[in-house]
C-alpha cells in the first residue's frame, strides 16, 4: 500500500483480514517475510512511536466513563480544544455534541450508554481523527450502524482517509468501491 493510499481488504470470516492489522501494529510478530512501514520492518521500529503512526476504529465503537472530551482526547495532552472540536466536525458529530447540555464536557456513562451506536462510532471516528494518525485502520467500522446512520458515517469516512494512508476491512461493498486497491484473502 503506497502512502495516500486506500486498500480494502475483504475476504470470509476468519481469512485473517484482522490479523495482518495486528501484524501492521505488531501485537505480534510476524514468524515468515516482512512487514514494512515507510520501508522499515516494523520490528525495527521502536513499538511506541510505530503505534503512534495509527488511528484505529473498531467494529464495535470503544468509549469509557469520563467526558465526551476525554472520550476524544484519550489521554492525549497534546491535543487542542481545536482540533478536537474540528475533527469533530469533519465526521460529523459536532453539532450533536454541542446540542447536548454539557457539550464536550457531558458525561459519559460507562460504554457510552446513553448513545447510539452511530453516535458513539462517530466520536470513535472524532478520536482518531483527532490524533491526526498517518495511517487510518478501519475494522468492520460501518458494520455496527444502521442504514440510516451509514450515509453519515461513510461521509465521515471520506473525509477521514483524504491525505493519508487507509487501510479498511469491510463486509459491506459500499464501504470498498472507492478504494484504490481491494485486497482478497
Amino acid at each position: 500500500i503506497t502512502p495516500d493510499q486506500t486498500a480494502a481488504i475483504v475476504g470470509h470470516t476468519g481469512a485473517g483480514k484482522s490479523t495482518i492489522i495486528s501484524l501492521m501494529m505488531r501485537f505480534y510478530d510476524i514468524q515468515h517475510g516482512q512487514v514494512l512501514v515507510d520501508g522499515v520492518d516494523v520490528r525495527e521500529h521502536d513499538l511506541l512511536k510505530l503505534r503512534q503512526h495509527f488511528g484505529v476504529v473498531l467494529q464495535d465503537p470503544v468509549l469509557f466513563s469520563g467526558t465526551i472530551e476525554s472520550n476524544i482526547r484519550m489521554g492525549t495532552e497534546w491535543i487542542t480544544d481545536a482540533q478536537m472540536r474540528v475533527a469533530a466536525e469533519q465526521v460529523n458529530i459536532h453539532d450533536f455534541i454541542n446540542s447536548l447540555p454539557g457539550a464536550y464536557s457531558e458525561p459519559m456513562r460507562e460504554r457510552g450508554n446513553s448513545l447510539s451506536t452511530g453516535q458513539k462510532q462517530l466520536i470513535n471516528f472524532a478520536r482518531a481523527l483527532a490524533h491526526n494518525p498517518r495511517i487510518l485502520i478501519l475494522d468492520e467500522a460501518t458494520s455496527s450502524v444502521d442504514t440510516d446512520t451509514e450515509m453519515r458515517v461513510r461521509l465521515a469516512l471520506e473525509r477521514m482517509i483524504e491525505g493519508r494512508t487507509s487501510v479498511v476491512i469491510a463486509h459491506r461493498l459500499s464501504t470498498v468501491q472507492r478504494a484504490d486497491v481491494i485486497l482478497v484473502m
